[in-house]
């Protein structure tokens, strides 16, 4: 019996045994004054019931919470039965009334739209006052409910592989801690789908796959350019039979280009190859529109990284892929968070699964550095670079406008060589609170793990 309706009923009868009083004229005074505190003992026994009623509930709510929680660990794997099982365990060890009987306890577990577990439970509560008046017991109750999958993920890690990474023990804490984190991120995922994570990992270029090279999103001008040799060419005119004499040849140097098959999968920033800063075509995730300066220019860097893997939740490939890494090249963050934004919204060689509409989205960049900006498609300076990336001043630039589309960016500075801080890689960050710095190798698993459970914690919804 819920404690709402008791009162109801408590009231109503009072009102009538007063009404009775009220109306009768026999008896004696000690008749009288007994009935009289008869609704004032009622009341204020009413008050200590309710009062350890009320107890009651906080603890029994306490104990639902914790037990929704732990439930939710398992809940996807578990039978029905095993679930009640371990509903019933759970709560009787968190809940410690011995004034309470009667306890019953329900959990069930659903999958649509999200996953959640419901746990309700009821209890009764012996009364001290309320028997007078045929109340022997308040019952309460109490619900709570763990929800986890209705907001997705999809992380795209944007990890700097150029050579300083090969300093300090760096490489081997970046693959280690990755793997760590692409464990907890399998984790937080109940189902297929619930969790997609791309890798970019980038020096001065990004691999997109040297598989693409038929592709038409490639621009080819200057490859082509740089990949080829002068070749003697000879071409003879043939005489007529009709008149004698041998054919007539003559030759030149020609530029022959190298087959588009040998190249090994390296793009560099796009826009105007001789123009830097007249295109904001580097700074977005825009799909090439057919102009040349849309398009990803190929370029067979002689320190190309390992290729890209876009969204997916084959975690076998990408740890992988972690290990393959090799540090070596230049720094240029501004393609590898351009790329990393690009794995999110699809385009070139990489495709994003569609929304399902029955769930919300968390979509998130993590930008690993150890150094500073030292080397793009047309620059060999930090500062410009840095100005692709974030202009100061008027917060233009790729951060800018992925933070713009709801994205949130996690930064984190590797920096074991006392080096600056980086303002760069501050101001990407989408807050204060994510960016990270590491002033040894270590720190990379420390920050990976504070992200991640930053993005996988449950939480009580109701």
């Amino acid at each position: 019996m819920a404690i709402k309706p008791v009162c109801t009923s408590l009231v109503a009868r009072f009102r009538r045994v007063l009404s009775r009083f009220r109306l009768a004229e026999r008896g004696n005074v000690a008749i009288t004054f007994a009935l009289a505190t008869l609704p004032i003992v009622g009341f204020v026994g009413s008050a200590v019931d309710f009062s350890q009623a009320n107890s009651v509930k906080v603890a029994l709510q306490s104990a639902l919470d914790s037990t929704a929680l732990m439930l939710a660990k398992n809940a996807a794997t578990v039978t029905n039965s095993q679930l009640q099982s371990d509903a019933n365990q759970y709560f009787l060890a968190l809940f410690t009334r011995p004034d309470a009987t009667n306890v019953a306890i329900k959990a069930t577990y659903t999958a649509d739209g999200g996953s959640a577990v419901v746990v309700d439970g009821t209890v009764d509560v012996p009364t001290s006052f309320l028997g007078i008046i045929g109340f022997n017991s308040l019952t309460v109750g109490g619900s709570s409910t763990t929800k986890w999958g209705s907001s997705r993920l999809r992380v795209a890690l944007v990890l700097d592989v150029t050579g300083s990474m090969a300093w300090d023990g760096k490489m081997t804490a970046l693959k280690s801690a990755t793997k760590s984190l692409l464990t907890q991120l399998k984790s937080a995922a109940t189902n297929n789908g619930d969790v997609y994570v791309s890798i970019i990992p980038f020096n001065k270029d990004v691999n997109v796959g040297s598989s693409n090279y038929a592709e038409n999103w490639i621009d080819w001008t200057d490859w082509d350019d740089d990949n080829g040799s002068w070749q003697y060419v000879q071409t003879c005119t043939k005489k007529s039979k009709s008149r004698r004499g041998k054919s007539k040849c003559s030759g030149t140097y020609e530029w022959v280009e190298v087959s588009h098959n040998t190249w090994n999968g390296c793009v560099t920033d796009r826009g105007p190859a001789n123009a830097p800063g007249t295109s904001t075509w580097d700074q977005v995730a825009t799909l090439p529109d057919g102009t040349i300066d849309s398009q990803w220019p190929a370029e067979q860097y002689g320190s190309c990284p390992v290729a890209m893997m876009g969204l997916s939740y084959n975690w076998t490939a990408m740890n992988s892929l972690v290990d393959s890494m090799r540090p070596v090249g230049s720094t240029n963050q501004p393609i590898g968070l351009v790329w990393g934004w690009q794995s999110l919204v699809g385009g070139g060689p990489l495709t994003a699964p569609a929304m399902d509409s029955n769930y919300q989205y968390q979509q998130i960049i993590i930008l690993l550095s150890d150094g500073m900006n030292t080397q793009d498609r047309w620059y060999s300076q930090q500062t410009p670079v840095d100005n692709r990336m974030y202009q100061t001043g008027n917060g233009s630039g790729t951060c800018a406008n992925i933070k713009a589309t709801g994205i949130t960016i996690f930064t984190i500075q590797v920096n074991t060589g006392n080096d600056p801080v980086s303002t760069l890689l501050k101001n990407c960050a989408s807050a204060s609170d994510k960016f990270f710095l590491a002033t040894q190798a270590s720190g990379i698993a420390t920050a990976f793990a504070s992200i991640g459970d930053n993005l996988t914690k449950l939480r009580v919804a109701k």
